[in-house]
């Protein structure tokens, strides 16, 4: 693998160059390790994440299932057309926020339903109601908050998913080309440098008998 990535293009094979380049490795490889830590961090707080999706998700099918059941008892007492008119004529007194955290690096969102205030007043009347719309509200509403909590956790697995894979390219970007060109790059310019070093002292050899030979005649 190392030898298929070549060297650097452009080299020169000084001795300058060559310093450069080990403290280029030098980096790269410590860039490499720290990659390889936060790599594995994220794959760890993904597991963690995904477990609690798994579970949460479980918990609001359960919730949405008892709603839906609330739903069902409510219009058995009060009736359909009783229920569709309490709902038209219910305001809507919640927003949907969102903001963002960072986690391992990685910005994920965090979703929110806040309350308006005049929330806190019922939307139809008590007289003319029974308890079991009360209930098929309050289970609707629960119900509602499993359902944006989950959306906020499998956002969360998305995002580190996607920061997992980004990691994972640097990391092999750095282990399979960068410090393997690197290495290659050190090597050809060692090489080098010791050809030229043959070279010169085959160089002083000639010369230094061409001077003897003078001096002897």
């Amino acid at each position: 693998m190392s030898e298929s990535v070549g060297i650097i293009a452009g080299v020169r094979p000084t001795r300058m160059e060559l310093l450069t380049l080990k403290e280029r490795r030098e980096l790269a490889a410590r860039g490499y390790e720290l990659l390889r830590e936060k790599q594995d961090a994220l794959v760890r707080e993904f597991f963690t994440i995904l477990s609690e999706a798994k579970k949460f998700r479980e918990e609001m099918e359960s919730t949405l299932a008892e709603a839906y059941v609330s739903l069902l008892n409510a219009k058995l007492v009060e009736g359909g057309a009783k229920l569709e008119e309490l709902a038209l004529g219910a305001k809507s007194p919640l927003d949907f926020e969102v903001e963002t955290r960072n986690t391992m690096g990685v910005t994920v969102p965090i979703f929110r339903i806040t309350e308006q205030e005049e929330s806190v007043q019922l939307h139809y009347s008590l007289a003319g109601t029974s308890a079991t719309v009360d209930k098929a509200a309050q289970k609707v509403r629960l119900a509602l908050d499993k359902v944006v909590r989950l959306a906020e956790i499998e956002a969360t697995v998305k995002r580190l998913a996607a920061e997992i894979e980004k990691t994972k390219r640097r990391v092999n970007a750095l282990n399979y080309v960068v410090l393997p060109r690197i290495n290659n790059t050190i090597r050809y310019i060692e090489l080098m440098l010791e050809e030229q070093e043959r070279e010169d002292l085959f160089r002083m050899k000639r010369v230094k008998a061409m001077l003897e030979r003078k001096a002897n005649a």
